[in-house]
């Protein structure tokens, strides 16, 4: 298993993901789709692995995988595995020598998945206090877990779960002071 590496911000990350947006689009043409970059490289300021984080957005899942093909063609290969754990998503994987990895997260729009990965990138990019609170965690836990990627992720859940507990209530908040 490859070592966790957290690199410091790249202002290149956003022009990373413009290519890919400009990449994707027409595949899924006239389906209409959202293309998020999401994930720490999605966060100005923040350290983060190397790769691209996409979310992408469909009316349906079957819009999505009726485009298993088309993104293979492209080199997006296509990882069911994770299905078991996670099956409102559809999950590629974008290796290339000349940039960086790109994971694409394929989901039912405005469904919670959608939303919570907005949330939590909308936070961070909001709150330089969060922001750096999450990079601290980050660049600790890439010490403690440098040679396993998974726990690396499962570490970080607790903090993660924690921003979206506090958003839902600062959005219910200011719905009942609203209503």
């Amino acid at each position: 298993m490859s070592g966790v590496i957290v690199s410091p911000y790249s202002s290149e990350w956003p022009n990373l993901f413009c290519a890919v947006r400009a990449e994707l689009l027409p595949v899924f043409a006239p389906t209409v789709i959202e293309v998020e970059h999401i994930g720490s490289t999605s966060v100005p300021g923040l350290a983060a692995k190397p790769v691209i984080d996409v979310l992408l957005g469909a009316h349906s899942l079957l819009d999505i995988e009726s485009k298993i093909s088309p993104l293979n063609e492209l080199g997006y290969q296509y990882v069911s595995k994770y299905e078991r754990e996670l099956p409102m998503r559809r999950y590629f994987v974008k290796s290339s020598a000349a940039s960086l990895r790109i994971h694409l997260h394929a989901v039912q729009l405005d469904s919670k998945l959608w939303q919570d990965h907005l949330t939590f990138r909308d936070a961070l990019r909001t709150d330089p206090n969060l922001r750096a609170r999450y990079q601290s965690l980050k660049l600790h836990l890439a010490q403690v877990f440098s040679d396993d990627k998974s726990a690396y992720t499962a570490a970080k859940d607790p903090f993660i779960q924690s921003v979206l507990t506090a958003a839902i209530q600062s959005e219910n908040v200011g719905q009942s002071l609203s209503g």
